[in-house]
């Protein structure tokens, strides 16, 4: 099954390794980026299987004529993913509002633009795919030095429930894919790290790795995508690596537990309920 793809942040990382994987799959790709001429080497290989597409997702307009020039170009768009995207390091006290603001626009702003010119097309044509990349951080959290980033991406998952349960009659399937540490230049030459105060050496500074030291392996990302993609069934939510894997599962089993520990003080809130209830034993530590 051939499919045509739309991706966001396609110059590299993770975007650039879903290309590549996507055509040789056989499938065409509308591979957007800020600087589509970093894209030659792709045209080279893969000839007019791929068009690269000028686009900074902050853009809606711009947003609108890519993927109107995608639909032109292959006739129609099956997966429309979200990759575009960048974290800068600060702790909160410190950061540059502008800076968090920048980095909002691109990551849950150009996420939004694209999603939401990406469904009229989607519905016209009889349904299609979403991929919204977060992070394992959008759904964990925690991670200091990011937060901006964070809080986009925790945005990007609430937003694409909305988006799954609106666009699910029109057969247009969400997916969110969580990663954990790839081997990208996500934390390298994409990163600005901005002063870490001394008092925060020991959380926003330990935080600051060496992508090479990360187990993710893009191109394995990238073809399990691929694969996933021409399936029926497709998961709401994917963890990618055995940390995000590991993370996920401990994460929802916490909170599993709160929940139910919980259930019934969150009960009595309501009419008609047993008021009041007996809180929890106080653990302490």
């Amino acid at each position: 099954m051939q499919q045509t793809w739309f991706i966001t942040g396609s110059s590299r990382g993770l975007g650039r390794a879903l290309a590549r994987a996507a055509l040789d799959a056989g499938d065409t790709v509308a591979a957007t980026a800020r600087r589509p001429e970093a894209l030659a080497d792709l045209v080279a290989e893969y000839g007019d299987r791929v068009r690269p597409i000028a686009l900074d997702v902050t853009d809606p307009d711009a947003v609108g004529a890519a993927l109107a020039e995608a639909r032109e170009v292959f006739g129609r768009v099956d997966v429309v993913v979200n990759n575009a995207g960048y974290a800068n390091v600060a702790p909160i006290e410190t950061a540059d509002d502008a800076d968090v603001r920048e980095q909002f626009e691109t990551n849950f702003w150009g996420v939004y633009h694209v999603s939401k010119a990406a469904i009229p097309l989607l519905r016209a044509q009889g349904g299609g795919l979403v991929i919204q990349f977060s992070s394992v951080g959008g759904r964990v959290g925690g991670s200091p030095g990011i937060a901006s980033y964070q809080a986009a991406k925790f945005a990007i998952d609430g937003f694409s429930r909305v988006l799954r349960a609106e666009t699910a009659p029109f057969g247009v399937k969400v997916l969110v894919v969580e990663p954990s540490g790839f081997r990208t230049d996500w934390a390298g030459a994409s990163m600005t790290v901005h002063e870490v105060p001394e008092a925060y050496a020991g959380t926003v500074g330990a935080a600051v790795r060496d992508p090479a030291t990360f187990p993710g392996d893009p191109e394995r990302a990238a073809a399990i995508l691929v694969r996933v993609a021409k399936r029926d069934d497709v998961p709401e939510h994917l963890p990618l690596g055995a940390v995000a894997s590991a993370m996920s599962v401990a994460q929802d089993e916490r909170l599993l537990a709160s929940d139910r520990r919980w259930a019934a003080v969150s009960v009595s809130a309501d009419v008609g309920q047993p008021y009041p209830v007996e809180l929890p034993d106080d653990v302490l530590g």
